[in-house]
């Protein structure tokens, strides 16, 4: 069995990469997809459009380009991680685990503790709850090879 895993969030640490290479060291057949996670390239997605009157405008043209690789890269998934840091708010990754609610896409949560409360409509959708990269590779463990 093989797996496409989006992995939405947080773009400041290397938890993609702990989990990619977990992954690949259970010898799962896991292939990973992501948002960009350069920020500047990110918030400059849409500048080719066009200059804009005010930053809203230049966000507004961004999000919608980068919503063409986020949704289609999430509606190919069969499982999407969505990872909330402890640094910012990453209201982005709120939006993707939404959609995946939307869509009916099955979705596991990464994050610590003392941030439950703030999300707690967020992860009773979820379909599991992780505080580490690990507890994601067993799950990807689980369903692959059960």
């Amino acid at each position: 069995m093989s797996f496409q895993v989006y992995l939405s969030g947080e773009i400041h640490t290397d938890w993609r990469e702990e989990i990619q290479r977990g992954a690949e060291a259970a010898g799962l057949n896991v292939t990973f997809t992501a948002p960009v996670t350069d920020h500047s390239a990110s918030d400059a997605a849409g500048d080719y459009l066009g200059e804009t009157s005010n930053e809203f405008w230049r966000d507004h043209q961004s999000a919608k380009v980068n919503a063409i690789r986020t949704r289609t890269l999430i509606q190919q998934s069969d499982l999407v991680v969505v990872r909330f840091g402890d640094q910012y708010k990453q209201w982005n990754a709120a939006f993707d685990a939404g959609y995946c609610a939307a869509l009916g896409k099955p979705y596991v949560t990464l994050h610590e503790s003392d941030i439950v409360h703030p999300l707690k409509e967020v992860d009773a959708e979820a379909q599991a709850w992780c505080t580490t990269t690990d507890q994601v590779v067993e799950i990807l463990r689980y369903v692959l090879t059960a």
